[in-house]
């Protein structure tokens, strides 16, 4: 699928106050105002290019909203001071007490917790379905529903969401399709594949250095003044808003997108190929073993590949525990969670992303307590990676035939 977010965010040029090539820094709270007028009507929403308080909006932030809207090709976009700021935002505004969500059953464990464990005490329930089976997405719709939500590649299982589909079902019922396109950047273009609303973790990919958590609300302009509305907007009254310092950090970042996302995917698909056939079950979607494969390739932007995140199952948890402290030893990567750094990161999912999820319910997902979640770095030489990884592997005595049940 063609997609120009790349030109369109080369496009965006801004000028800092004395002529930089970078924006200036908006360091400030609040804002002043020439006559009482002009703040009544800022307060009100009827005025353009002025600021109120940094709660609910600022320069910086703007500027990197406007440079999110270009990369999901949306009217506009919010900024927030996490994934989780955007997503509780969204949701709350959307929904009020005693409606219904359908929801992916393999999502953030962050966000799972949200849904299922928090939202009952506005009496707001979600039914968890296979968002990969349509059938069940719509048998799941009551006249409650409010929403449809999934992520277009899933956290931590890699399944890839037909948005093409779910939008024509969101659109039959009149919901909104929420996507949260954390994983994917670049690669699928969700609002052009019908998603109403996209959501990112700007703290993984988009900012790339695991150095701040932030968040992204992409849509209409018309959603995303009401999640700033001073009344009722939720994103202004949760005062999740991002700091201005970090919005312009994550700005700068976001020119490299496309040549860090290129690499991610290069050697996300080298290692998934490699482990594949050595006999280990590796979960990716550039695969043509993934169950989704055919689906990524019919909606992806294949410019910056199938993605940086792979899955391999080692057997158990003791083997998954021990190769990944053993390759943090061999400087192969970070036993950390998170995504998108220049260096690999891995962990166990099970007993990290999504340890908020009943281990049962991990179980019916295939979640198995020997899965590995890769964020596969930026190496130069991927096959020395690779090499290494295998001595790894030998040294723990970890094989295919052994450990990986068939």
């Amino acid at each position: 699928m063609s997609n120009t977010s790349a030109n369109q965010l080369q496009d965006l040029q801004y000028f800092g106050e004395f002529g930089g090539v970078n924006p200036s820094v908006s360091d400030s709270s609040t804002y002043t105002f020439l006559n009482a007028k002009t703040m009544f009507d800022t307060f009100e929403g009827n005025t353009e290019g002025c600021y109120l308080y940094s709660r609910h909006s600022s320069p910086s932030n703007l500027y990197l909203g406007e440079a999110l809207a270009a990369l999901e090709g949306t009217e506009t976009a919010n900024v927030y001071a996490s994934g989780m700021g955007a997503i509780s935002s969204v949701i709350m505004q959307l929904c009020d007490s005693g409606e219904h969500i359908v929801s992916s059953r393999t999502i953030y464990g962050g966000t799972y917790a949200f849904l299922k464990n928090f939202l009952k005490k506005f009496a707001i329930d979600t039914s968890f379905v296979d968002i990969t089976d349509i059938a069940a997405v719509e048998s799941s719709i009551t006249s409650q529903t409010k929403m449809i939500y999934c992520e277009a590649v899933s956290n931590p299982l890699l399944e890839v969401a037909d948005i093409k589909a779910l939008a024509t079902l969101a659109n039959k019922y009149n919901l909104p399709l929420v996507v949260d396109n954390t994983f994917s950047p670049l690669s699928i273009p969700a609002a052009q594949l019908g998603a109403d609303i996209v959501i990112h973790s700007l703290t993984k990919f988009i900012n790339g250095t695991s150095d701040c958590v932030a968040g992204a609300v992409c849509g209409t302009t018309e959603f995303c003044l009401s999640l700033k509305d001073v009344n009722n907007g939720a994103g202004m009254l949760f005062g999740s808003t991002l700091d201005s310092l970090r919005a312009a950090s994550i700005l700068k970042n976001m020119r490299t997108l496309h040549i860090r996302m290129q690499k991610h995917s290069e050697n996300a698909l080298f290692l998934a190929q490699r482990f594949e056939a050595d006999g280990f079950r590796v979960v990716y979607p550039g695969l043509p073993s993934h169950i989704g494969h055919e689906i990524m390739k019919s909606q992806m932007n294949t410019n910056y590949g199938f993605g940086g995140l792979l899955t391999l199952d080692v057997g158990s948890l003791e083997n998954a525990n021990a190769f990944m402290e053993l390759m943090q030893t061999e400087k192969l990567g970070y036993l950390a969670v998170s995504l998108g750094f220049y260096k690999t990161l891995f962990s166990a999912p099970g007993t990290s992303t999504s340890s908020e999820i009943p281990e049962e319910e991990l179980m019916e997902m295939g979640l198995s307590n020997g899965l590995i979640r890769f964020s596969i770095g930026l190496d130069n030489d991927i096959e020395r990676t690779y090499r290494k990884m295998q001595e790894c592997m030998t040294q723990l005595n970890i094989t295919p035939e052994i450990h990986i049940p068939v």
